[in-house]
């Protein structure tokens, strides 16, 4: 079945963490062994054409909260408005060498899905998958300068921003405060709304989800989130702001991070086996039985969000094993119409409607 992944830091791992993914996740391991916190990466380009991963949300990720750290948190905006353009000059690269296509706009979508479903019918070569489709997002709005200078983003591509990521960003408070909208919160909502760029409101605090959500009209989604009810923390969402997210047809994608997905997971600690792939599914199923159906549930695993495989499920080898989510949700009662929905139908939805 084809997946549609709706959260992979690409650029930054390729950049920031030199690790160069059209390599297989093994290969990359090998590479690493004996450097502290690396060597147990589970995403690469060619896991990902195995398991079928014919559409990702990739980011652009370079924070400017005022707390500066190497590699991702940078001193001033203007540093990190240079990085994340570099990342995007990234994306570009792997697009000019054939290896991705960068999708903008809906003609593009629906060509690369088909040319993926006639490659699944097609069983003469199987390992010659058509090109990995990119949707370029940005995670936290720090690396834009200004408001008015998201045209300039969008004319390289991007097309969905979510505000703020852990910390006081720019435009809003994110994980871990009590912040709401910046003072240059509104005025970027609005050109996002002008500009048709999607609201992505993973990552907001409470306070500035909900004001994000009354300054932009417009479809949002929450690319990589996860429960509260089921693991209480702020980082989650809570089932107030998940019916929030139903009322505007939006989309959840799940995450893999497995302290996300476990309350009181401590990395090193917790024993691994307490979070599986089945574990996933319970957040999956959580947001399907509080919708009332499968409309608004989706992937987007994060697998390569700082971590690799000491902290995703522990039935997870590579991001191939994502195919390992569908006899899951079999056992569970859904249906196929529901399983491919929540494997890629309700993103590609989502892009119809955000785009048509």
């Amino acid at each position: 079945m084809l997946i549609i992944d709706a959260h992979l830091d690409l650029s930054m791992n390729a950049l920031q963490g030199n690790r160069d993914l059209l390599r297989s996740a093994y290969t990359i391991r090998t590479q690493e062994t004996g450097i502290p916190g690396k060597g147990q990466g589970t995403v690469a380009y060619p896991e990902m054409r195995q398991g079928r991963i014919a559409l990702s949300f990739v980011t652009l990720f370079a924070r400017s909260t005022g707390r500066p750290a190497p590699h991702f948190d940078f001193a001033s905006p203007v540093q990190a408005c240079g990085v994340a353009q570099g990342q995007l000059a990234y994306y570009r690269a792997l697009e000019e060498t054939g290896h991705v296509r960068i999708i903008t706009a809906l003609q593009d979508l629906d060509n690369h899905i088909a040319d993926w479903q006639a490659w699944e019918t097609d069983t003469s070569d199987p390992d010659n998958t058509p090109p990995l489709g990119f949707v370029i997002s940005m995670e936290g709005a720090d690396p834009i300068l200004q408001p008015d200078q998201l045209e300039v983003w969008v004319n390289g591509g991007l097309r969905l921003i979510g505000l703020t990521h852990y910390g006081p960003g720019r435009y809003a408070g994110g994980t871990g405060t009590e912040i709401g909208l910046t003072e240059l919160g509104p005025p970027l909502l609005a050109e996002m709304e002008r500009l048709g760029v999607i609201l992505d409101l993973t990552h907001c605090s409470d306070q500035s989800f909900w004001q994000a959500l009354e300054h932009y009209s417009g479809l949002v989604l929450a690319s990589h989130n996860n429960c509260r009810a089921l693991v209480p923390h702020q980082r989650q969402f809570s089932d107030e702001q998940l019916r929030a997210i139903f009322e505007r047809d939006g989309v959840i994608g799940a995450a893999f991070d497995a302290w996300m997905l476990h309350p009181g997971w401590v990395t090193g600690e917790t024993p691994h086996d307490k979070v599986t792939l089945s574990t996933v599914v319970d957040h999956i199923d959580y947001i399907c039985q509080l919708a009332g159906n499968s409309r608004h549930a989706a992937i987007g695993t994060d697998l390569d969000g700082g971590y690799g495989r000491e902290q995703s499920p522990s039935d997870l080898d590579t991001i191939a094993d994502l195919q390992n989510l569908t006899g899951l949700l079999e056992a569970r009662g859904y249906s196929t119409n529901d399983i491919a929905a929540i494997m890629h139908g309700n993103w590609l939805r989502f892009l119809h409607d955000a785009w048509d």
